[in-house]
């Protein structure tokens, strides 16, 4: 489908089937379970923040609930083969209380739509990542008539920025500043689940920023498919990043996704300028292969890359790097790998999400020929992935002795006598018990590091 169709896309409808809800409780507790990136746990937030301004009570326990809702990735076959399977064990839960709504919301609403709910039969509701405000009211007919809901409809104005999120406390959020990609790159659906860009006001999102700082959140990172793209009349991503570093100078702020077409020397500069900035940058390369790139309509060259990572390690010293990269690609071959495994040794990245590739409907390369043998694909991600592990490992050890402030964030989940935190490059460090709660800052002395993990002890107390 061409994108000018997009936001034509399939308007709210209702889906006349065989249900076997009559009454629906009147109890009003909606649960969620969330899948796929950050920017679905945002929208998790945003939902929750949508029903609980309709009555609704969000519970955490899936028993105790009246409405389970699903939200779901297309971004690769396996997030979506996990959503299918939960569906699955979900049966059990509808066979017990008939009165149970079951939605789909998310990207694989907005990909498979109808089949949803004519193949699952466990499914009453299908809602796209624009439709959530139609919740409440496809709930209502839903409990009135029996009739299921289709809400598709994608657009080109929907920010949320009036809508406050709900959050579980904590020290770290997600704040959403725009929606949508316009990238199109060959093996992605997000510009067909989630629509073109829009960007948030500058000022809604500094009050919103604001508002959390106030909350007691010590650890923000804006979101977008492509923050690069950020516009806000004449301000842009940078802008929008300082105004925010200047709104709550005593919290961290990152932000998450890049996209190397378009990421200026002027966003760089403004990292360095503010302390409160996290000195951290998640760049996607993909492939080391110009041929690959191409292929994967990512609109830049290796040679370009690598002057953007010459430009940042310049500019910020210190920094920490991370990436995502493609094994197997269409057509892919042994010297293409080669490539990128090479790019990875010249950048040596601190991290990297590594991943198969998953054809997706819908997309260009769905088009291509996926010739790449799965045993190959399988064998040069974990060539990928050993190489990445060595670099982080190797990187992580050069620390040892070396000094961070972290903002504590809890108790290790392996032992209840150590703490864990985070640094401004993003590293988690592990501290024995000293008093620290969630959100204090600790300077801590590393001792010790592994490919994941750097393990130290407080040095002083903030």
């Amino acid at each position: 489908m061409e994108h000018r169709d997009l936001e034509k896309y399939i308007p709210i409808e209702t889906f006349t089937g065989e249900t076997e809800i009559d009454d629906i409780t009147s109890e009003k507790k909606l649960y969620v379970e969330t899948y796929g990136c950050q920017m679905n746990f945002a929208d998790t937030e945003i939902v929750n923040g949508i029903m609980k301004k309709n009555g609704y009570d969000i519970t955490e326990n899936i028993d105790d609930s009246a409405i389970i809702l699903l939200n779901t990735c297309s971004v690769r076959e396996m997030a979506e083969a996990r959503v299918l399977q939960r569906l699955t064990e979900i049966k059990k839960y509808k066979k017990n209380n008939p009165n149970l709504v079951v939605g789909i919301i998310g990207c694989m609403a907005e990909r498979m739509k109808r089949d949803l709910i004519t193949k699952k039969g466990v499914v009453d509701l299908v809602l796209g990542p624009d439709e959530y405000r139609r919740l409440p009211s496809l709930i209502d007919n839903l409990i009135d008539t029996g009739e299921k809901g289709i809400a598709v409809k994608l657009s080109r104005v929907e920010t949320y920025d009036d809508i406050m999120p709900v959050r579980k406390e904590g020290i770290s959020a997600w704040l959403s500043v725009m929606r949508g990609c316009d990238k199109f790159c060959s093996f992605c659906v997000v510009p067909y689940t989630r629509g073109r860009e829009r960007s948030r006001p500058l000022d809604g999102v500094t009050r919103e920023i604001s508002a959390l700082a106030e909350e007691g959140f010590k650890d923000i990172t804006l979101l977008g498919q492509n923050v690069n793209s950020y516009k806000s009349g004449e301000n842009d991503f940078s802008d929008l990043l300082a105004a925010c570093a200047k709104a709550v100078p005593e919290v961290r702020i990152r932000f998450t996704t890049s996209h190397p077409q378009d990421l200026s020397m002027k966003l760089i500069e403004t990292i360095a300028l503010y302390n409160n900035i996290c000195k951290y940058i998640h760049l996607p390369v993909q492939s080391g292969s110009n041929r690959i790139l191409e292929l994967m309509k990512r609109n830049y060259t290796v040679e370009h890359y690598m002057k953007i990572m010459y430009n940042i390690k310049n500019i910020i010293p210190d920094v920490t790097l991370s990436t995502d990269i493609i094994s197997g690609f269409c057509t892919e071959n042994d010297d293409d790998h080669k490539m990128t495994l090479d790019i990875m040794s010249e950048v040596r990245y601190d991290g990297a999400y590594m991943f198969k590739y998953s054809p997706r409907e819908k997309t260009k390369a769905w088009q291509y020929d996926d010739d790449v043998d799965e045993e190959i694909k399988t064998k040069r991600l974990m060539e990928i992935v050993e190489l990445q592990r060595n670099i982080s490992e190797e990187k992580n050890k050069s620390l040892v002795g070396k000094e961070f402030e972290i903002i504590v964030e809890g108790i290790s989940k392996k032992s209840d006598k150590m703490l864990f935190g985070r640094t401004d490059g993003n590293k988690t460090v592990i501290i024995p018990l000293n008093g620290s709660e969630a959100g204090d800052k600790v300077k801590v002395k590393v001792n010790k590091g592994n490919s994941a993990t750097l393990f130290g002890e407080a040095v002083s107390l903030n």
